[in-house]
């Protein structure tokens, strides 16, 4: 049986624009997962391939464990693409322990790379601790800085106990051992016990105000009450530098630091456990696909867990203080 020649010419038309397509919708494939790639790989902390300016972010409460900070920093200072870097800061505080180990590493890598702090919301007590590790802090005019202070607590559960009718024994090498406890009253000697800890290190976190942001004793005096400022009461107050956005930040990093004009300024993320759980896995997809209120949302989620992880002194502000 023969084919005729215009069949002939047709099935080659169409072997064709299938080949063609087939080409084209391989090479869209290939572009979409090189692009969702980059953007990961720019979430993640790389950053792509050009000279940058480098924003790690301090968001949320601050935990004792800053290890993945610590290596985040670490693989800021090695990188020959980050040219200055600024600290983010969006936090009321936490463990003094974790705020602490934060201002160190801040301080390491200001060693290796011009850093700068940007108050973006709330930079208090421990977030405070945080913004004073750089040596120029730009603040919105409405951020929140300050709550130089110190806070222990723990709960009061005598009276349900009584309610209930339960009463905890405990056989103990010292007086003060586990003192105090929610179990029993506190005694005058575990409460003075306790509060010889808060003034100790509250003159700690006083001292570090007065050597970082240089003042004398009266300015420490008016500036360290435990209050909140915004920036513009922070300003005359030495809590900050200058009202303004982040490019003020970025502008004193090329105007003082000597860094370039006009780099990017890219996002790095520390490397992380949490990364993989269902909160942040999910707000990573939602957000590459352009959803980033809902990504935030689930970030937040993700923040409320970890809040329950906070345990021993906590330099923190609560707004909702009396």
């Amino acid at each position: 049986m023969s084919i005729d020649a215009e069949a002939i010419a047709d099935r080659r038309r169409l072997r064709r624009k299938l080949s063609f397509w087939r080409i084209a919708g391989f090479s869209g494939l290939i572009a979409a997962v090189a692009a969702i790639g980059y953007a990961a790989a720019d979430r993640m902390g790389y950053g792509g391939v050009q000279q940058q300016i480098a924003r790690i972010s301090v968001d949320g409460l601050i935990t004792g464990d800053q290890q993945r900070m610590a290596d985040l920093m670490r693989r800021v200072g090695d990188s020959g693409l980050v040219s200055g870097v600024v600290i983010s800061i969006n936090s009321p505080g936490g463990t003094t322990t974790g705020s602490e180990e934060l201002y160190r590493n801040i301080r390491r890598l200001s060693e290796r790379k011009p850093v700068v702090t940007f108050v973006d919301g709330t930079a208090a007590s421990g977030g405070y601790i945080t913004a004073i590790a750089s040596d120029y802090i730009v603040a919105r005019e409405t951020s929140l800085v300050g709550s130089i202070g110190v806070l222990f607590q723990y709960p009061d559960l005598t009276g349900l106990m009584n309610t209930v009718g339960v009463k905890v024994e405990a056989i103990k090498s010292a007086p003060l051992k586990a003192e105090p406890n929610p179990f029993t009253p506190t005694s005058p000697e575990a409460r003075a016990a306790v509060q010889t800890v808060v003034n100790d290190t509250y003159d700690w976190f006083k001292a570090l105000v007065r050597e970082r942001r240089r003042l004398s004793e009266s300015e420490l005096a008016a500036a360290s009450t435990g209050q909140v400022f915004n920036g513009r009461q922070g300003l005359p107050l030495k809590l900050v530098d200058k009202v303004g956005s982040e490019r003020d930040a970025v502008a004193w990093l090329e105007t003082e630091k000597g860094v370039a004009r006009n780099l990017p300024v890219r996002d790095w993320k520390p490397r992380s456990d949490r990364d993989f759980s269902l909160f942040a896995m999910a707000a990573t997809t939602v957000s590459l696909l352009g959803f980033e209120r809902a990504a935030q949302a689930l970030r937040q989620a993700d923040t409320h867990v970890e809040a329950a992880q906070l345990d021993g002194l906590l330099a923190v502000w609560h707004p909702s203080e009396k």
